[in-house]
């Protein structure tokens, strides 16, 4: 009994070490197993939330185009007039968020703007990226790091910068939030490469190569303070003005008030509380009939022709009747004109019965000739179609030859006058940067070299003689000349006089012309009780102002004889 007894304890002893052994040994496997699920887990989050933050996207927008860039904008001198700058950008990933109220408590400490409700429901639930609020400043992005809120981050993103604030805003336009073109040459060079560098990401961290305009800032705030000028001067709703290189179709100067701040882009909230005048470029979009500055086409058109002749003279003693309906002059002289005097004294009798011996046909053929029925070509994606019959009756023909009975824009008529000043060519108008070979590889003959002297002495004459008088004594000693147009504006369907529009068609210096000019001042009021409202007491002196400013910064010399250039008269009035 004994031995049995001394044989089976070590048996048993040992076999319960075993099975403690074989206990802990699959406790641990299980301690292991659990530590694996665990850390893969924990693994697994890290690469879920290491995906989330190398996400290419924040609310389905690329990070490439978030973060593209803008190429700068500068003046023809090199003067910059939009650049980029890098500004931070506030987002959220509401699944990261831990408190959503103490997110919602805490951020509204830093950025009281933002509505309550709306950032609660921003940061609430399970989505991915989501803007909190754009384009915010380092010292607001310091304040917001310094919360320390979890699920909050930013992404440096271009916002644009306008220097010269709203003197280029109907020239440059503007961008939206995305930095993105909306309107002006940022939208049209959005239209051409911009925005596929920035789809393709090429523009993210480089810099782009400048874009230089034609624009001379020198130019565009003379012109700019001069319209603002106007403006209070004679109490208008609206002025606008350009400037173009006859030799390169180069616009030097391009406004149009009201207008906007680009660094501050209009909301659609704005343009339906009647902001949105400020967005109208009256020189591209706005379609007017331009009253007597249509003269100057009138009679180059006939001229060119063979129609009538420089020694010419029409009977401007009695009006012209049509029906019931007679148009006279408004001041008339009642008696027979010279052709030069059916210009200077702004005879519509006179610039009738030369339409007349063109034939109404013929007039409106030189119409298309200078483009009048299609739309300028232009950059600028702001413009609109022309109103011009396709055919005239022999009443609208009359009205027309004065500048009634059909609208272009302003663009149509500088465009025109620039060719009737260049020895007849006439050159498509840009906003960049032009040699005068490639201009003249699209320009066009609208009339001969003979008749665009013919038309300079009548433009200088009538700053001599006529209605521009006015504005050549502001631009004494430049040589300036041109046509005013003061058109009667419909109202309730019938032309009024009380509303008018103001235009001043000219060019300079008229011995060796260089540059054109239109001015628009719209619905201008009398200045004093010695002073009118027709054109040359208000557009045509602005336009005189803005010479005397701009001509010395050009390199033209002052000039201060009284007559006429002997090579302007033509031979036969000599």
């Amino acid at each position: 009994m004994a031995v049995i007894s001394e044989g089976t304890a070590p048996i048993a002893l040992d076999g319960a070490r075993k099975s403690r052994g074989n206990l802990t040994r699959a406790r641990i496997r299980w301690v292991i197993l659990v530590l694996i699920v665990v850390f893969g887990w924990i693994g697994a989050r890290l690469i879920e939330f290491g995906a989330t933050v190398t996400e290419s996207s924040i609310e389905g927008q690329a990070r490439d185009i978030i973060t593209a860039t803008r190429p700068p904008i500068l003046d023809r001198n090199g003067l910059e007039m939009a650049v980029d700058i890098r500004v931070p950008s506030l987002f959220a990933e509401p699944r990261a968020i831990i408190d959503v109220e103490e997110a919602v408590t805490k951020l509204r400490t830093v950025l009281p703007d933002l509505d309550e409700d709306w950032l609660r429901k921003r940061l609430t639930g399970d989505k991915g990226f989501v803007w909190v609020k754009r384009e915010l400043t380092p010292a607001i992005e310091e304040r917001i790091f310094e919360l320390g809120i979890p699920g909050l981050d930013f992404v440096t993103e271009s916002k644009r910068f306008y220097p010269s604030g709203k003197e280029l805003s109907h020239v440059l336009g503007a961008v939206n939030i995305d930095n993105q073109g909306t309107a002006g040459i940022e939208k049209h060079m959005d239209d051409e490469a911009v925005a596929l560098l920035q789809s393709l990401g090429l523009a993210r961290g480089n810099e782009l190569e400048p874009v230089s305009l034609s624009i001379d800032l020198r130019v565009q705030h003379a012109m700019y303070d001069q319209l603002t000028d106007a403006m209070t001067r004679y109490q208008a709703i609206a002025a606008a003005g350009a400037m173009m290189d006859i030799r390169t179709g180069e616009i030097l100067a391009l406004a149009s008030l009201p207008d906007y701040d680009p660094n501050a882009p209009l909301s659609m909230t704005d343009l339906y509380n009647g902001k949105k005048d400020q967005r109208f470029n009256r020189i591209t979009t706005g379609i007017y009939e331009l009253g007597s500055t249509f003269k100057t086409v009138t009679f180059a058109g006939a001229l060119d022709a063979g129609a009538v002749r420089m020694t010419d003279s029409f009977d401007a003693r009695f009006g012209v009747r049509f029906g019931r309906f007679t148009i006279g002059d408004f001041h008339g002289k009642h008696r027979v004109l010279s052709l030069p005097e059916v210009y200077k004294y702004s005879s519509n009798i006179g610039t009738i019965k030369i339409m007349q011996a063109m034939g109404k046909d013929n007039f409106r053929a030189f119409l298309s000739r200078l483009e009048f029925d299609q739309r300028a070509p232009f950059e600028l994606p702001e413009s609109r179609n022309p109103r011009v019959p396709d055919k005239l009756s022999e009443v609208v023909a009359a009205t027309a030859s004065f500048g009634h009975g059909l609208a272009i824009s302003p663009l149509h008529m500088l465009r025109a006058v620039g060719g009737f000043v260049n020895n007849g060519k006439m050159l498509v108008p840009t906003l960049y940067r032009r040699s005068e070979a490639e201009a003249n590889a699209t320009a066009k003959q609208v009339i001969s070299p003979e008749v665009s002297r013919d038309i300079r002495y009548l433009m200088r004459l009538n700053a001599l003689e006529g209605s521009g008088s006015r504005m050549n004594r502001e631009a004494d000693g430049y040589r300036a000349g041109g046509k005013t147009g003061t058109a009667e504006k419909v109202v309730d369907g019938r032309y009024s006089s009380e509303k008018t529009l103001a235009v001043f068609a000219s060019a300079f210096p008229l011995d060796n012309p260089r540059y054109a000019m239109i001015i628009l001042v719209d619905e201008p009021q009398n200045e004093n009780a010695q002073s009118g409202h027709t054109a040359g007491w208000n557009a045509g002196e602005v336009t005189g102002r803005i010479v005397q400013r701009v001509a010395p910064m050009l390199g033209i010399s002052p000039d201060f004889s009284p007559m006429i250039d002997a090579d302007l008269v033509p031979v036969e009035l000599r």
